[in-house]
């Protein structure tokens, strides 16, 4: 299935939508600090294309499942990606003024808001997979222990550590794939996981099958993030072009060239979609998602 192709882009924008729409509706209120609130929703509702929850609502899919039973968790692992973009974005991280086209959240707020948000957003993240509706408690706590781990220091964030360590060195391939496993791949990997989860009776075997083809996704959606910071342009990706390089930061052009690269991100492609060839075509949107995220140009 081609990139582009109506079914593809119907998918992402629908998906988008109700995601959208369900993050907008719960995280209106609740907190007891007006300016906090305003912070956690501009990081959340600032745009996005919502890849992540997307993967959760096809998966879920993939075994027969209603994207109604997969909404709640998928949203949740949306506002886990949200923090960690704002903390990223901070002066003591990558130090970046710009995300999705806006000021990031310490600049349009400052510094100890935008952490703060951050930190309230991750909680609250781990609140709504406790009581997801529709599905059943042993699946709920599955699934948060799906998000801690992916999150956390031997997933996300352990990814980061070794991306702050790594700026100016060079790694071999293996190692740079190891940062990016954790740091990008751990996320889409739980999501995919914990969109599988809604499915009570969800086999190992298919499972497994949905973990490959997460993993390889995942450092596939790393590729052709280094791709695009130096061949696109700051006005499409929505962040400043060429600010891996400006920050001598390890990525895969620089350490495959160009070539190289789009080489190895046609060989991480295939092997997602073999990962789902036992699959009918309830998993059609998995598959041209990964179509979609190689050919993305933002």
């Amino acid at each position: 299935m081609q990139n582009g192709a109506p079914s593809t882009i119907d998918f992402l924008d629908t998906c988008r939508r109700r995601v959208d729409a369900e993050l907008d509706r719960r995280i209106k209120s609740g907190s007891v600090s007006a300016q906090l609130q305003d912070a956690m929703r501009y990081s959340v509702l600032g745009g996005g294309k919502r890849i992540r929850p997307a993967l959760a609502i096809a998966a879920a899919g993939a075994l027969g499942q209603s994207p109604d039973s997969a909404l709640v968790p998928a949203c949740a692992v949306e506002l886990i990606h949200a923090y960690s973009l704002v903390h990223d974005d901070l002066p003591a991280m990558d130090n970046d003024e710009l995300r999705r086209g806006r000021p990031t959240a310490h600049i349009a707020f400052d510094e100890a808001t935008a952490i703060l948000a951050g930190d309230a957003l991750q909680a609250l993240a781990f609140g709504w997979l406790a009581e997801a509706p529709g599905v059943e408690i042993s699946a709920r706590l599955a699934m948060i222990q799906e998000l801690a781990h992916a999150s956390g220091h031997s997933g996300m964030v352990g990814g980061q550590a070794i991306d702050l360590e790594s700026v100016g060195k060079s790694l071999t391939l293996a190692q740079l794939e190891t940062m990016h496993r954790h740091k990008t791949g751990a996320l889409i990997e739980a999501s995919v996981r914990i969109g599988a989860l809604t499915a009570p009776d969800v086999s190992e075997t298919a499972l497994d099958a949905l973990t490959r083809y997460a993993k390889a996704l995942g450092l596939a959606f790393q590729v052709q993030d280094d791709l695009l910071d130096i061949e696109g342009d700051t006005e499409t990706i929505g962040k400043p072009q060429g600010s891996d390089v400006a920050r001598a930061k390890p990525t895969y052009p620089a350490l495959l060239g160009p070539k190289g690269a789009r080489e190895h991100l046609s060989s991480l492609l295939n092997s997602a979609l073999e990962s789902l060839r036992d699959f009918g075509p309830e998993a059609d949107p998995l598959r041209s998602m990964a179509d979609y995220v190689v050919a993305r140009t933002h």
